[in-house]
């Protein structure tokens, strides 16, 4: 017989505290029949609660029953013992081996509460939400940055419009940061699909320079871009909508177009320039057909000083960067990817354009803008100065004329942004309940 032969076949003998795999062995010497007949008596499951177990009592039952013995069971007697875990065997219908290791069990502490770490919290959304929250949707939904622009100027509304604001929570909203704004107005952001469309034009590309970066200072350079009201499907039987914005103002105009023809391309660029409180200095479009043509040229060139006219590259978005952030603010945020086919509803849109929604974007919405960039450890950073609205931004340059400013100022003091928010929203009701071609 093997050196490595087992303890049985060494006549039946097992030494203390050897172990045999699942098997409970005894201390005292067993031999033959006898290790069988002990070896079958000890093994159990090593499970306290199984499905062997009676079933008269739910899992959740067996559970309480089970706590509440163990509690007995650790402060009893040898003798209590016995009896604990004769009960324990008697209600739960388990081996008295399973129930000796399930009455021994510690069950793991409590979880204790996570720790909050950093600085106490300062902003209670539960006081400053239903403040902001009128606000910010009034907006259309601005990002942290904008909106702790806005808020001087839209509080005073606010309680006019609203409701009264206590003086602990106006200081805490003149106080708060862009980041806190966010993190607060973030579960109740929601967003909609972006879709635009633009067919290059050919004609006259050749003629028509390349805008490179903005060089020109004052207001009156602007950036022109359609953006298609279609509902998916491009087939041109649909709106436009024409987004124009200022590069140093901010300024923004918009116009409903009714196609890309001569007369509904032509018109609205009319329009728009009337609209402006500044003279139009130059015009920087996209590669579309709509703008490359004789049309658009000959309008920007007969005239004392003649409108700069540039375009973009092909295929490089980038170039109308400015331009291409406002069609979803502008235009899906307001008018979302449904369908606008029936021409007569453009009017409605350009009053809207013109009215209380131009009105209130560029009296009460400040942006921010780019002040310089900053080599910081071999990256480019962005510098932005303090967020100011178009209005601002156009006072302060000298190019507009002294009489504009004094009727913009006047404007300005007969206007509620509140008031304007209400009227936008009827008057899209009107051009939602329209927008549909009736045959």
């Amino acid at each position: 017989m093997s050196g490595k032969a087992s303890a049985l076949d060494r006549g039946g003998v097992k030494s203390k505290g050897t172990k045999l795999k699942g098997a409970i062995c005894a201390r005292s010497f067993v031999t033959g029949a006898r290790w069988e007949e002990g070896w079958k008596r000890v093994v159990a499951p090593k499970v306290g609660v199984t499905p062997e177990m009676h079933d008269f009592m739910s899992q959740q039952t067996k559970s309480e029953v089970l706590g509440q013995l163990r509690r007995q069971y650790r402060r009893a007697g040898r003798d209590y013992k016995r009896q604990l875990l004769s009960q324990a065997v008697q209600l739960l219908g388990c081996h008295r081996k399973a129930a000796i290791r399930a009455l021994r069990h510690t069950p793991p502490p409590p979880a204790s509460p996570a720790l909050i770490l950093g600085r106490p919290r300062e902003y209670h959304p539960d006081t400053l939400l239903p403040i902001l929250k009128p606000i910010w949707f009034a907006a259309f939904q601005p990002c942290g940055r904008r909106l702790v622009a806005w808020l001087p100027e839209w509080l005073p509304a606010c309680e006019a419009d609203h409701r009264r604001v206590d003086a602990d929570v106006r200081a805490s909203l003149l106080a708060i940061s862009a980041r806190t704004l966010d993190r607060l107005l973030a579960p109740r952001r929601v967003s909609l699909r972006r879709r635009g469309g633009t067919r290059p034009g050919s004609l006259l590309r050749q003629s028509i320079p390349i805008r490179g970066e903005w060089i020109e200072e004052g207001p009156g350079w602007l950036e022109l871009d359609p953006v298609a009201l279609c509902g998916g499907t491009l087939d041109g039987r649909h709106l436009w909508m024409l987004d124009a914005v200022d590069i140093r103002t901010d300024w923004t105009e918009q116009r409903a177009l009714e196609n890309r023809g001569q007369h509904c391309t032509l018109t609205p660029l009319q329009d728009l320039e009337a609209s402006l409180p500044f003279a139009l200095l130059g015009v920087d479009s996209d590669h579309g057909g709509e703008f490359i043509n004789h049309h658009v040229l000959a309008w920007t060139g007969p005239r004392p000083k003649p409108i700069l006219f540039t375009r973009s590259r092909p295929y490089k978005k980038n170039d109308n960067a400015h331009v291409e952030q406002r069609h979803w603010t502008h235009g899906r945020q307001q008018f979302g990817d449904e369908r606008y086919d029936n021409p007569p509803v453009a009017p409605p849109i350009n009053a809207l354009g013109k009215g209380a929604r131009g009105q209130l974007q560029n009296h009460f919405l400040p942006t921010p803008k780019r002040e310089r960039k900053v080599r910081r450890n071999g990256r480019i950073t962005r510098v932005y100065g303090d967020a100011q609205t178009p209005l601002a931004r156009g006072l302060a340059a000298p190019q507009v004329a002294e009489e504009k400013m004094e009727a913009l100022k006047v404007l300005h003091t007969r206007l509620n942004p509140f008031q304007l928010h209400r009227d936008i929203e009827r008057q899209k009701k009107t051009i939602e309940a329209n927008r549909r071609f009736k045959a």
